[in-house]
């Protein structure tokens, strides 16, 4: 049976740590946490669950994660965010697959927690996330901050029941302030990875994630949040491609 390493990125996470660490402590055989030198808790209350915390410069989503594959260690792994946690029903799903491991790697579902609020559409759900793998059979890859593994041509993928509980925001605010903080992210990588920008797409890319969310994927259901995250998510594309734009013409991506 092979052993599963847990593998956790951090900054200043002393709010949901906790809760993701009690959540895997049954299916773990080793917790390693890659840290960006937070300033709160969240070392204290990591190695009081018994995780190994390595501090390391944050450079960005997918090079911390792809950081922190090779300081976990065994090459099983079940990779996590601090404000995430396992089901029971997809914690027994991780014991049934370490006792028999038959493929490369698993996906399952996310459901998020908005504001005290389980969102089950609004293009937030399934939300399907490839987070046990063997890490020789890939690696993180995407567009920041949008991480995801990315296995390697000719692997193969199961499905797992269960769902990995996402806790994103606690109140509005806070949305709206991450998601000025992940355009700006994701403009920047739009520049550096060559992604073509254009004036148009300030007016059709925010309409068309809007009709989609909300509508297409059905976020009225969601009600009142439901409407706030699909405007969120549009306002949010508007800004990426606003600052993407701008560092675009000043040749700047600060």
């Amino acid at each position: 049976m092979p052993k599963l390493s847990v593998v956790i990125i951090t900054f200043n996470e002393e709010r949901n740590i906790a809760r993701c660490l009690s959540s895997v402590k049954d299916v773990a055989d080793d917790i390693v946490v890659v840290d960006s030198f937070s300033t709160d808790n969240t070392k204290s209350i990591c190695e009081s669950y018994g995780a190994r915390v390595i501090e390391h410069a944050f450079e960005g989503h997918i090079s911390q994660k792809n950081f922190a594959i090779w300081q976990a260690k065994y090459p099983h792994q079940l990779s996590l965010d601090a404000d995430e946690a396992l089901t029971d029903e997809l914690k027994k799903e991780i014991l049934k697959v370490k006792e028999n491991w038959i493929t490369d790697g698993y996906r399952m579902n996310r459901l998020a927690n908005y504001c005290g609020k389980w969102i089950r559409h609004s293009g937030w759900y399934p939300d399907p996330k490839l987070r046990l793998y063997d890490s020789r059979k890939g690696n993180w890859g995407g567009l920041d901050p949008h991480d995801k593994f990315e296995m390697f041509p000719g692997s193969k993928v199961e499905f797992l029941k269960g769902d990995i509980l996402h806790y994103t925001y606690y109140t509005i605010e806070e949305h709206v302030a991450q998601s000025n903080k992940f355009s700006s992210i994701a403009a920047k990588a739009l520049i550096e990875k060559g992604k073509p920008v254009y004036f148009i797409q300030i007016i059709t890319n925010p309409v068309a994630k809007f009709i989609r969310n909300y509508i297409l994927r059905l976020g009225f259901l969601d009600g009142f949040y439901g409407f706030i995250i699909c405007q969120g998510a549009a306002h949010e594309t508007f800004l990426k491609y606003v600052k993407a734009l701008q560092f675009k013409k000043s040749g700047s991506k600060k």
